[in-house]
């Protein structure tokens, strides 16, 4: 047995020798931090610590006499090796036969047990589902004991960096004008307080930024706001003497981030409390629960108001939003053309072609940080969508087939996030068929006309028909709101075409933006996405309303050496024509180099 399976197993009989202490017959370790956040830090990586497995999904269940796993389709293959031997069984979820967490626990808890988990790291959909199915056996809930804190000795400390303030000429909007929007927000449901929990949503609206969430530049923080106050809690070591001067001066009151739950239990509520059960913890809402039938007053759970007026950006943020895209997309064309001219003469592998682009990033004014992990992805490799090389592992980048390539960048004026999948060398007929009709569905869904009204649902098949017309589909949405100078991934809108009963849908508001990203992954062959972003803009008004449309906001070439006109209508022609044409036009001032810019008229040619 190797001696890593040794420190697993020593550290999960640990785990039970507090479990007994506390009466915990079940503790439960999902994937998250205290705000959901799509990416979590290393403090939070329990479950990790306790069986091995270090994927991005996961949840582990341990018993006195049990420690089991479950995990997506994923991640079979890498759970069941680092954790052989561990004695950790893994439960592979979505299969045949395989229980889920909740059904595994009603199965072989007994009546009057109790099942444990910090409360903070679970949603509380998550929790009311568990409370409402073992409640039929007695269960019991402790969901205030973080059991990984006195265990695991050497943890890594919670993120804390220092946050920055946003001049409001950046944003385009105060603190105490968004302030006043809220407050006009709560007023129209009858709060008189509410919570705010979602970090990127707190962040926008205090025009504050951190760095406590790898590529999200996000703080770790609650807010809580009333008519006339505004208190924020965050952890002191994050308040630079800029930010307390800001904070003094706009009116926000700054209390100890790990304050909250004991400021919920004493507060005094003079009316309903607004809140969004989405994007608040068990251990939080709870907390607001309870307090709120002591004291007698209702929870009102809606959409937190800055989630739709984040989602539609103002004028200046527009402004820069279509800057800083423009110099991406020059950055991007510039990465394109190294990779042409250096793939088969000089070493190149996933991974050092992404850390090429990152650098080349880099270099731009008012970069802060990557949007996301970037995505490289040689041949068969781009077939999985969550595909990720590492320094170790990654494939080598030679002159045949292709590089799909999906990243971005998070500057002062913007957050971006481009996909091209750029050939390196002969491709099949094959391949240019499914590249072609990806370009196809690309280019006609930022052509869309369409009312307002429209949600993302209405206009997903934009994209999908060149492929459906196939007998090709995707499995992932076309589209995800983008952050400002935030998050990359933001709704409340999104290009989908799934109906899911109870799933809310948002309307499509001109100031929006929205990714365009349709794909073909063939499994063991090829994988093809090509992703623009795109802005919702308003087109004419007549009697029959109000007509909006796209207009790009990247700015990139598509690769012609993919592209057959067999397979393309000639209006799709006509569209990737005029799009070139303004990729030459708008990027070429942009770029330096003289022989970028000469193959760059070549590589935007008419068709």
């Amino acid at each position: 047995m190797s001696s890593e399976n040794v420190v697993i197993k020593d550290r999960l009989s640990k785990l039970r020798a507090k479990m007994a202490e506390y009466g915990i017959d079940y503790y439960m370790m999902p994937t998250s931090d205290f705000h959901n956040s799509e990416y979590s830090a290393d403090f939070f990586k329990v479950r990790e610590y306790f069986c091995g497995f270090d994927g991005s999904n996961g949840t582990l269940v341990v018993g006195q006499d049990f420690a089991g796993m479950w995990t997506d389709g994923r991640y079979f293959i890498q759970a069941e090796n680092q954790m052989k031997g561990t004695g950790v069984e893994l439960y592979k979820m979505m299969n045949p036969g395989v229980p889920t967490i909740e059904e595994y626990l009603f199965q072989n808890m007994k009546e009057g047990q109790t099942l444990g988990f910090d409360g903070r790291v679970v949603s509380t959909s998550i929790g009311e589902k568990l409370e409402k199915k073992l409640s039929a056996k007695k269960i019991s809930l402790k969901i205030d004991k973080d059991l990984a804190e006195e265990v695991w000795t050497d943890r890594p400390a919670l993120p804390c960096h220092d946050m920055y303030v946003l001049p409001d000429e950046l944003c385009g909007k105060s603190f105490g004008e968004k302030l006043s929007d809220v407050r006009e927000a709560m007023k129209k449901v009858n709060a008189k307080a509410h919570l705010l929990s979602k970090l990127d949503d707190i962040c926008w609206l205090t025009n504050i930024r951190g760095n406590d969430v790898e590529c999200n530049p996000v703080i770790l923080a609650y807010a809580y706001i009333t008519m006339d106050k505004f208190i924020l809690f965050v952890q002191d070591k994050e308040v630079t003497d800029e930010a307390r001067a800001y904070c003094d001066k706009v009116g926000i009151e700054l209390k100890d981030y790990h304050e909250i739950m004991s400021f919920i239990s004493g507060a005094s509520f003079d009316g309903d409390v607004l809140y969004d059960k989405r994007n608040t913890n068990f251990l939080t809402y709870k907390t607001l629960s309870a307090k709120a039938d002591e004291l007698k007053v209702a929870l009102v759970n809606k959409k937190d108001p800055t989630e739709l007026m984040k989602a539609v950006k103002n004028d200046t943020e527009l402004k820069n939003i279509r800057e800083v895209y423009l110099r991406d997309s020059a950055k991007l064309t510039e990465f394109i053309y190294w990779v042409k001219h250096n793939v088969g003469k000089v070493e190149m592998t996933e991974y050092t072609a992404a850390e090429k682009l990152d650098s080349m990033r880099a270099e731009l004014p008012g970069f802060i940080e990557l949007s996301f992990p970037t995505i490289s992805a040689y041949n068969a490799n781009a077939a999985m969508a969550h595909y990720e090389a590492t320094k170790d592992n990654a494939a080598e980048v030679k002159a045949q087939g292709m590089l799909l390539v999906d990243s971005g960048g998070t500057y002062m004026g913007g957050t971006t996030d481009v996909t091209r999948t750029i050939v390196v060398g002969e491709i099949s007929d094959e391949i240019k068929k499914h590249y072609t009709a990806t370009v196809a569905g690309m280019l006609q869904m930022a052509d869309a006309l369409f009312l307002e009204g429209c949600t993302g649902r209405n206009l997903d098949v934009y994209a999908r028909r060149p492929l459906w017309d196939i007998g090709i589909d995707y499995n992932h949405g076309t589209g995800h709101g983008i952050g400002y100078i935030l998050n990359v991934h933001e709704g409340p809108h999104s290009l989908r075409w799934r109906y899911a009963e109870g799933v809310s849908e948002a309307v499509l508001e001109p100031g929006m933006i929205v990714s365009d990203e349709p794909g073909v992954y063939i499994e063991g062959s090829h994988g093809i996405r090509i992703e623009n972003i795109i802005e919702v803009v308003e087109r004419s008004e007549n009697e029959y309303g109000k007509f909006l449309g796209f207009d790009h906001l990247t700015y990139a070439p598509i690769d012609l050496e993919a592209i057959d006109t067999r397979y393309m209508k000639p209006e799709h022609v006509e569209l990737l024509n005029k799009y070139h044409k303004m990729v030459y036009d708008k990027v070429s001032p942009l770029i330096q180099d003289e022989a970028v810019k000469e193959w760059l008229k070549e590589a935007t040619r008419a068709i």
